[in-house]
């Protein structure tokens, strides 16, 4: 049986990474894809570990290829996800959970409309407002990303299902849901 790529998005300060890594630690049938990128190794990392490295050439073949879901850009480097390391995991029957921007989910979406794309946020934004102004270093960092959220709502119409983070072992469960599906 096929697996199922879920791809989860959020405004930061949803709590996305603990919900993601509590329905990844509770199942032994989702399968891992390592980012894909440009920039050069640091010292110390390890291909395959965190990221997968690729020359500017390799990159290009990826691009030429169609191998690449989704890309973005970030000081100068590129990053992305690989469809063949995707599609790799579904065949073998394991789920694969991404957790991605919004922009990002839509290319996903758009390249695999298989794909179940979820959009996660509190159900309140005074909420979200709250825990970024717990966690900002400076009013212009919480601004910036109130604003960034406000963005990402407003373009995450494509999303297949929207789950309120209030609660997190309910927002934990609805994933499990959809996985089982």
């Amino acid at each position: 049986m096929r697996g199922k790529l879920l791809v989860v998005s959020g405004p930061s300060g949803a709590g996305l990474r603990e919900i993601v890594g509590a329905v990844l630690e509770g199942r032994g049938d989702c399968g891992a894809v390592t980012p894909v990128t440009s920039r050069k190794r640091k010292p110390g990392e390890v291909d395959g570990v965190g990221f997968c490295f690729y020359d500017l050439e390799q990159w290009q073949v990826l691009q030429e290829s169609g191998d690449l879901l989704e890309t973005t850009t970030f000081a100068g480097n590129d990053y992305g996800t690989s469809r063949r390391l995707v599609e790799e995991q579904l065949a073998a029957g394991r789920h694969v959970v991404l957790t991605l921007e919004v922009e990002r989910a839509a290319l996903v979406k758009q390249n695999m409309p298989e794909a179940v794309c979820v959009y996660m946020e509190p159900s309140e934004p005074a909420v979200l407002e709250r825990r970024l102004r717990e966690h900002a270093r400076s009013s212009y960092e919480c601004r910036v990303r109130l604003e960034t959220a406000r963005r990402e709502r407003a373009l995450s119409g494509f999303c297949d299902r929207r789950i309120p983070t209030d609660e997190p072992e309910k927002a934990v469960r609805e994933l499990h849901a959809l996985l089982d599906e």
